[in-house]
């Protein structure tokens, strides 16, 4: 999809210009937006700041943000979707695990892909038929194929109304992969899960949640370094799906298996 490949440039000075917002202070307010949620000042100027830019360099396409909803052209032929900071609470405790995440998607699937990590010193891209990179270099998915040789992170436990049997899917995860994995990680960014999924840093993210400004260019970053990204009925991943499933092609079978074997957990 070349046709896309001209607005990479916008979405790597959007993601920069995010990453010098985030570096030139600590966020001073903190807000909840629910149940252990929150959103803090820093969250909002850059959110704000990429809207007035990506609104003025592409009008004729839409946003979907976090902290703001929709603006701009509506219709889902087109629209640009973003998490100013992906890991907020690691943000505002000064973990450095936290991202940047900006989604080109047209209709309910991604085609072009800017996740920033400012703490880490690395933007990772991707458009859709090219391939995916962290800065110049080329990357791709982990050639692991035994589960005991696998990292694996988790998205974060479910809050609010209606957490507990979500939960209790979790902690049936946590047994199964906790007993034949090498190690089971939770970093608190889905942004970071899926571009360290695509490269190959990490063998599978497992994401019981779909929030479009979490997944979408994550998921594009993994499918084009060679993984698949899914949800929970092993079909392909899109805007609409109830899950994010990422994992290197060598270990989709077994995780998948057990994730339908956890889901059958009475409860």
């Amino acid at each position: 999809m070349t046709e896309f490949a001209g607005l990479l440039p916008i979405a790597r000075e959007a993601v920069a210009m995010a990453r010098r917002i985030i570096s030139s202070r600590a966020p001073a307010v903190l807000a909840a937006k629910g149940d252990r949620d929150m959103v803090t000042d820093i969250d909002l100027a850059v959110e704000d700041s990429l809207r007035d830019f990506l609104a003025r360099e592409t009008p004729h396409i839409g946003l979907l943000g976090e902290e703001r909803g929709r603006s701009g052209a509506t219709g889902e032929a087109l629209w640009w979707v973003l998490d100013p900071i992906d890991g907020t609470a690691n943000f505002a405790r000064g973990i450095p695990l936290s991202a940047v995440s900006l989604g080109l998607v047209t209709g309910r699937r991604s085609v072009l892909a800017a996740i920033e990590l400012p703490f880490l010193d690395v933007t990772y891209t991707a458009v859709a038929g090219q391939g995916a990179y962290a800065g110049d270099e080329r990357i791709t998915s982990s050639p692991v194929r035994e589960l005991s040789q696998a990292v694996i992170s988790l998205g974060d436990f479910a809050v609010g109304s209606g957490a507990e049997p979500k939960n209790r899917l979790r902690m049936a995860l946590l047994s199964h992969l906790g007993a034949r994995a090498q190690r089971i990680r939770m970093l608190g960014t889905a942004a970071i899960d899926l571009a360290w999924v695509a490269h190959g840093k990490l063998d599978a993210a497992i994401i019981l949640a779909n929030l479009p400004w979490d997944t979408m260019a994550g998921a594009l970053l993994v499918r084009e370094a060679g993984g698949a990204v899914l949800d929970l009925d092993d079909t392909e991943h899109s805007a609409d799906s109830a899950a994010t499933i990422a994992v290197c092609p060598g270990l989709r079978a077994e995780i998948m298996s057990i994730l339908a074997t956890s889901r059958r957990v009475p409860g």
